[in-house]
C-alpha cells in the first residue's frame, strides 16, 4: 500500500514531466455578455499562461527528492 507522501511524490513528478513536455496551457475565458431580446451575444478570449522551464524542473525534483527521501513508519 503507497503512503499519502508517495503519492503526492508521484503527482508532483507527473505535473513535472508535464509542465516540460507541454510549457503551458490554453483555458477559455468569457469577457462579455449580452442579451438584446431574442439574441444573445458573447464574446470569448482565448489565454495561454507560459509555464518557466525551471519552474518544470522544480517541481520534478521536488517529486524526486520526496520519493527517495521518504522515511518508513
Amino acid at each position: 500500500m503507497m503512503n499519502s507522501t508517495k503519492i503526492v511524490a508521484l503527482v508532483l513528478i507527473v505535473v513535472g514531466v508535464l509542465a516540460l513536455a507541454y510549457g503551458g496551457f490554453t483555458y477559455t475565458s468569457d469577457t462579455h455578455d449580452a442579451d438584446i431580446g431574442p439574441i444573445h451575444m458573447s464574446v470569448s478570449d482565448k489565454e495561454h499562461v507560459n509555464i518557466p522551464v525551471w519552474a518544470g524542473v522544480g517541481v520534478l525534483l521536488l517529486g524526486g527528492a520526496l520519493l527517495v527521501f521518504d522515511k518508513k513508519k
